[in-house]
């Protein structure tokens, strides 16, 4: 099935076109890695609606990336919560351990570094997401941790021990 035949499937659960444009977003998103200008413009056309109400949620919400990100996005919340928690020192942890700053991709595209204003999980402070997986309670250690079990998990996926010779190490 095509990506438009799955998002006008998908849109047909909607009473309205324009309330489809979130959905279309993700089927999109999984097909392209990300979201540049023309997969935005085919999202619109296929639904019928005007391209700035998808450049709007596209742009909008962290959940999108109109720039390829890695196979691995970390996205660590700063709101205040997570901060009082430490995510400031995490950040710099991540930052060291990764060989990039806030907003980068890591050489082999293995790890996209960003923060987030608030992933809604105050209870778990402080918290990362990985893909569509939170992670909560986060220290230097348990960030250590996941960065090898996500490096294992792309060797696995690629073929190359990618735990051997971590970035940033």
């Amino acid at each position: 099935m095509t990506m438009r035949e799955k998002i006008k499937e998908a849109a047909a659960r909607y009473p309205d076109q324009r309330s489809a444009i979130m959905p279309a977003l993700l089927i999109a998103q999984r097909e392209h890695g990300h979201l540049p200008g023309q997969v935005l413009e085919e999202v619109a056309d296929t639904l019928g609606v005007e391209r700035i109400w998808v450049y709007e949620l596209a742009t909008f919400y962290t959940l999108f990336h109109t720039e390829p990100v890695g196979m691995f996005h970390l996205q660590l919340c700063d709101n205040v919560s997570c901060m009082l928690c430490g995510a400031e020192d995490l950040l710099k942890h991540l930052e060291t351990a990764l060989g990039i700053s806030k907003g980068e991709t890591t050489p082999d595209r293995l790890f996209t570094l960003s923060t987030v204003e608030c992933l809604g999980a105050c209870e778990m402070a402080p918290v990362m997401q990985v893909g569509d997986d939170y992670h909560g309670a986060l220290d230097v250690a348990s960030i250590d941790a996941l960065l090898d079990r996500l490096r294992t998990e792309a060797g696995q996926a690629t073929g190359v021990d990618l735990a051997a010779t971590p970035p940033g190490k």
